[in-house]
């Protein structure tokens, strides 16, 4: 029996130590600069930017908290403010505009593609807001653009947790300049010079995530929906995965931490082996119990 015990944690040692190398490979792959990574540069311009555009930025603005007082007007021609969308759940929000010929359908693309393998639902666990850069969209080009994506992405059924924003230059400013995101109009081009990416916000309105580009992880977005929920989404599986990774501002990405992961192998390799042990005195004792019998 003993020899037995000890091929077993030699088993579970080798196979704790071959996970968390995986893991560390996996973080050293996902750090600014490395392959793989996206990083702050990342964000895809709309148009070939002159030089007088070069602030077109989208810079993080973590923890600060949006004018949820902010007016606008949905799809279906109602006045709203920023903050009807919130109080209850997480939200994830991005800057387009619906008359847009490059980025911005890509942008939504990247939303609802990575949202087909993640284990939430738009009007449900979440909310989604897309805020028009463009104060002459209207809420006809709104919900013109709404039902032509849903119904490309066969998901009409989320429409409740779709919202499709217009609204004067001045309430865009203020929303856009609270979430660090600077746009320029460029007249050559007859488009806005923005840069791609998409936020993910707590339910009291503070900017908790920030992902660049037009494709984002369905990993990345579950674990950011977790964690902006403020404690009312996810499950324990959730709760171990924010455990072994945690966020990384200068990547834009979720990590995996090292020492959390190695920890968790540890508690779970123990637990494996008294498991085991357990198991085996059980079959001793019944086997035992069965000779005297």
């Amino acid at each position: 029996m003993q020899a037995e015990v000890t091929r077993a944690v030699a088993y579970l040692c080798l196979l704790t130590f071959a996970m968390c190398l995986s893991r560390a490979e996996l973080r050293a792959q996902q750090q600014p600069g490395m392959p793989g990574s996206m990083g702050m540069t990342g964000g895809i311009v709309a148009s070939n930017v002159p030089p007088q555009f070069k602030e077109v930025t989208f810079a993080q603005r973590l923890g600060e908290r949006l004018p949820l007082d902010a007016r606008f007007t949905d799809e279906d021609g109602r006045n709203v403010t920023l903050g009807d969308y919130f109080g209850k759940k997480p939200v994830m929000l991005a800057f387009v505009y619906f008359q847009c010929p490059m980025l911005c359908p890509l942008v939504m693309n990247g939303i609802s593609s990575a949202l087909k393998v993640v284990p939430f639902t738009a009007g449900q666990e979440f909310d989604i807001v897309l805020v028009s850069i463009d104060p002459r969209d209207s809420s006809a080009s709104a919900n013109a653009k709404k039902k032509a994506h849903l119904q490309h992405w066969a998901a009409t059924e989320t429409a409740g947790g779709w919202h499709f924003l217009t609204g004067t230059e001045a309430e865009i400013r203020r929303v856009s300049s609270a979430a660090g995101f600077t746009y320029e109009w460029d007249p050559v081009s007859q488009q806005f010079a923005h840069v791609s990416g998409l936020l993910v916000v707590t339910p009291d309105g503070r900017l908790s995530r920030y992902f660049y580009g037009v494709e984002y992880s369905p990993k990345d977005l579950r674990l950011a929906l977790v964690d902006s929920g403020q404690g009312r989404l996810g499950s324990v599986v959730d709760e171990l995965l924010l455990y072994c990774f945690h966020y990384d501002p200068s990547s834009g990405r979720y990590g995996a931490v090292f020492m959390n992961i190695l920890r968790l192998g540890g508690v779970l390799t123990v637990g494996l082996i008294l498991g085991f042990i357990a198991l085996m005195r059980w079959r001793d004792s019944r086997h035992v119990a069965e000779r005297h019998a």
